[in-house]
């Protein structure tokens, strides 16, 4: 019986893979339109445009701490155009993808993970992507600098103009068909420790958005909008 189990989970999950794959393999050879695909987001705020998003993004198979079922290049071929990936220090003491832990799941260094984001973008000049990383460990955001650098992905990064953030509201954006002649189409967050004056184009995250409450399973009321981070505001 088990095994009967396993056979259908797994059959399961390789149509799954094979529809994607079927449905990335489409998108590929169609001509690219407008701004992320659509003529009407040219003229449209980031701040007003919701971004498809997958969650721990990198962390792709089929085991518990695994969330994803095919890399980056399928996610973004298939419409995703937010990367959300937890980051901490490995046991060389570099920046990699890990999953709350890197002896737990270590998907590779996070210079790597940004040179296919980077192949990616290189090959789709009308699209814009968003990057969320946590600093699970309170990384200096140097290492953060010299990773972005290594990976050459910097001469897409939006930097924030100078200023407090603090001042910067929904209409401060620019449209996503600004960043788009600007080449600057790659925004990147960090949830701790980010310095735009060191670092402008790594930017912080809570000042700019906020989180909901993760554990959303047995709430009723889910979808709704509490805030949950960052600590001490209300909506």
């Amino acid at each position: 019986m088990a095994l009967l189990v396993a056979f259908l989970f797994i059959h399961s999950l390789l149509d799954i893979i094979d529809q994607l794959t079927r449905a990335t393999t489409h998108l590929k050879t169609q001509p690219q339109i407008g701004c992320n695909g659509h003529p009407e987001l040219c003229d449209r705020k980031y701040s007003n445009i919701t971004h498809i998003a997958t969650h721990d993004a990198p962390f792709v198979g089929v085991l518990p701490m695994e969330n994803q079922n095919v890399d980056i290049p399928t996610q973004l071929d298939a419409g995703i155009r937010f990367l959300q990936a937890q980051t901490h220090r490995n046991v060389f003491g570099k920046i990699s993808l890990c999953h709350t832990s890197c002896l737990v799941k270590d998907a590779g260094l996070l210079k790597d993970y940004l040179k296919v984001i980077k192949s990616w973008l290189d090959t789709h000049p009308q699209e814009v992507v968003t990057l969320l990383l946590t600093n699970g460990d309170r990384r200096p955001i140097s290492e953060y600098d010299t990773a972005f650098r290594h990976s050459n992905v910097t001469q897409y990064a939006y930097s924030m103009p100078p200023g407090d953030p603090n001042q910067w509201t929904l209409d401060s954006w620019p449209t996503l068909g600004q960043l788009i002649a600007n080449g600057t189409r790659l925004l990147i967050f960090l949830d701790r420790d980010a310095d735009q004056v060191q670092v402008p184009y790594i930017l912080n995250e809570f000042s700019y958005f906020w989180e909901t409450p993760f554990e959303n399973l047995v709430d009723p009321r889910f979808p709704f909008c509490a805030i949950d981070r960052p600590v001490g505001i209300q909506g």
